[in-house]
């Protein structure tokens, strides 16, 4: 879904427009629910995994999934990555390929038979947790822990693809950028599923070596939370004097990236964005700019993948 996500959204409480679109969620909430009544379809040949979100955008999901898959592939042979194409997400496509063993394509069905042609055991899915037709072997949902589930509404009233109660339904859960002092949410996840179980993970900037933090910067992103990729940045102490925002999964023009360009050459200031709208910029800018590689820190990483072992041998 490609959308520059409303201030209100990501309120604490609910706001005078979020009860104006409180009626407009029906539609979702029917949705959803005569999608938990489908049967679905899950592979007796072959594991899967997905990792998905509830939380519309910026949950982390990708880079998860591409540290899962590393952290897997080192110690089980025939492990693919599968993402459902949709035209407005060749970012998170080319990030992939990039990082790990991808295959791609207009269906999930079809990616699951793929990867059993090619002799795979495991398949790791970015996104799917509300797939009408299929099922996988564990359910992982992300959640950017600083932004939580926003106001906590359905959209368009809020963020939120599902219900919290939806948890209910899922094997763990990832609290990305997380921090002891949001032990509350911790807390409130057990409440819903005292089952579920809890994973966290914080960003670091893994080519920092590479980048200048003497300089002063102009940055811009295309992502669902922008806020945090300048939060990252303050808080290891790069100088950010200027910021442009842009839509979740936003093509850039040659426009735009002239408008960038000639900002930052008349402010003294040189550039940095993310590495998931960097893989967009066309090679004749790519010169000009920088890009921020981030990582998960995992903790209690291999707790998390001797999980993950031992339910899919289940």
């Amino acid at each position: 879904m490609k959308l520059k996500k409303p201030k209100f959204w990501d309120y604490k409480k609910k706001s005078f427009l979020s009860y104006l679109m409180q009626p407009f969620t029906l539609p979702v909430l029917l949705n959803n629910f005569f999608l938990d009544k489908k049967n679905k379809k899950l592979s007796k040949n072959i594991k899967s995994i997905c990792v998905g979100n509830i939380y519309i955008g910026g949950t982390g999901k990708t880079p998860l999934v591409a540290k899962l898959y590393n952290l897997l592939n080192k110690r089980i042979e025939n492990i693919m990555v599968a993402k459902k194409f949709y035209p407005n997400q060749i970012d998170e496509i080319k990030l992939l390929e990039k990082k790990t063993n991808l295959i791609h394509s207009k269906s999930r069905i079809d990616l699951i038979d793929d990867a059993i042609k090619k002799n795979n055991q495991i398949i790791i899915f970015d996104d799917g947790l509300q797939d009408k037709k299929l099922d996988y072997n564990l359910k992982f949902v992300c959640f950017d822990a600083i932004t939580w589930i926003g106001n906590g509404q359905i959209i368009p009233a809020g963020p939120l693809r599902e219900n919290l109660n939806s948890l209910k339904k899922y094997h763990a859960i990832f609290l990305n950028n997380y921090d002891e002092s949001m032990k509350d949410i911790h807390d409130k996840v057990l409440l819903i599923n005292p089952k579920l179980k809890i994973f966290k993970s914080k960003y670091f900037i893994k080519n920092i070596d590479q980048l200048d933090k003497n300089s002063k910067y102009l940055i811009f992103s295309g992502i669902g939370n922008p806020q945090n990729f300048r939060k990252i940045l303050e808080n290891s102490n790069f100088k950010v004097v200027n910021e442009i925002k842009f839509p979740d999964h936003y093509n850039y023009s040659k426009s735009d990236l002239e408008k960038i360009v000639n900002t930052a050459i008349k402010n003294n200031l040189k550039i940095l964005t993310t590495e998931k709208d960097y893989v967009k910029i066309p090679s004749n800018f790519k010169s000009k700019i920088k890009y921020v590689e981030i990582d998960i820190d995992l903790f209690n990483e291999t707790e998390i993948i001797n999980y993950i072992e031992n339910k899919l041998n289940e």
